[in-house]
């Protein structure tokens, strides 16, 4: 699972992004002949032909430095990959997750004063909360222990403790605050239209990602999601200038999703679905790492990394 790429010319490198020559190393650890395109990858789980691992590269939240810096990579390689992409951005509407992203990477001199300020604009003292919350903080420290405990705290707060209202009226406070234009960084965060006609058009599978990238969308009731998939769906179906019936995957936004996002899944005829981690989540009820074939598990590229420097 990927996300962000950085080239330190119009990509700037921040937290968790790799560069090309990052991607090259781990392509070469997995080794080439182990990566399956996502044709290959659909009837492996479909066929439960699983005897053989077989690994597919995926990526996320339809972000331009993967167009930019990735698709290059994939083609020395001969790899094509999964593009999962939400399409409120297509109305000039994006959820801002990116673009909060980038302004607490850019516009701070560091992601501990970014975090000490946006705490200070809630005016509540959150160690009660983070108290009562210390056995979910240890839970997903384990689940995701690329993220420091600051970085899991300010996802608690963002997630949990605040209203998505409460949570963009902080964000767009401390963006004013700093003179940061967001609509003027639309262009560069976000792929447009022909990229993603681009990447279609090279061999590679556009996927779902929902409409919106709600952060918590199994909190979402069933009417909510059906129309965050349909929507979706009919977007990218006519952006690749395909029938609805040729997008067959998605990946789940945050990792979010309940028994009512699967049923609409398989009401779009969706056949697979990528979760984040690398875990049996027993809150979803989960029996084994790969439940169904709309819950297959990936392991994310930092955690790759991470095996790497300790060859």
């Amino acid at each position: 699972m990927f996300h962000h790429f950085h080239d330190d010319k119009i990509h700037l490198k921040t937290q968790g992004s790799i560069s090309k020559k990052k991607l090259r190393e781990i392509i070469n650890y997995i080794g080439r002949k182990n990566i399956v395109d996502p044709d290959e990858f659909i009837w492996f789980v479909k066929n439960n032909k699983t005897t053989k691992p077989k690994v597919c590269l995926t990526f996320d939240d339809a972000i331009k430095c993967q167009y930019d810096i990735a698709i290059p990579v994939l083609a020395e390689y001969n790899i094509k990959a999964f593009f999962f992409i939400y399409s409120s951005i297509f109305e000039r509407k994006p959820d801002l997750l990116e673009i909060y992203r980038y302004f607490r990477i850019n516009h701070y001199s560091s992601l501990h004063n970014f975090y000490k300020d946006f705490f200070k604009e809630i005016k509540y003292d959150l160690n009660f909360y983070f108290k009562l919350y210390s056995n979910d903080i240890k839970t997903m420290k384990k689940k995701f222990p690329f993220y420091s405990f600051m970085d899991i705290k300010f996802r608690l707060i963002r997630d949990t403790y605040l209203s998505k209202k409460e949570y963009d009226n902080i964000m767009h406070l401390m963006m004013a605050k700093k003179k940061f234009e967001y609509k003027k960084y639309f262009s560069k965060i976000f792929l447009n239209k022909n990229n993603i006609k681009d990447i279609y058009k090279k061999g590679h599978t556009i996927g779902l990602h929902s409409h919106s990238h709600p952060t918590k969308l199994e909190e979402l009731s069933y009417t909510e999601q059906n129309k965050e998939f349909s929507k979706n769906l009919i977007f990218l179906s006519n952006i690749i200038d395909e029938p609805t019936y040729k997008i067959t995957s998605m990946s789940h936004p945050c990792g979010s999703y309940n028994a009512d996002t699967l049923e609409i899944l398989k009401s779009l005829k969706i056949d697979l679905g990528f979760k984040q981690i690398m875990t049996i989540e027993k809150d979803k009820n989960m029996k084994k790492i790969n439940n169904s074939t709309l819950e297959i598990a990936r392991i994310d590229h930092a955690l790759i990394l991470n095996m790497l420097k300790n060859k």
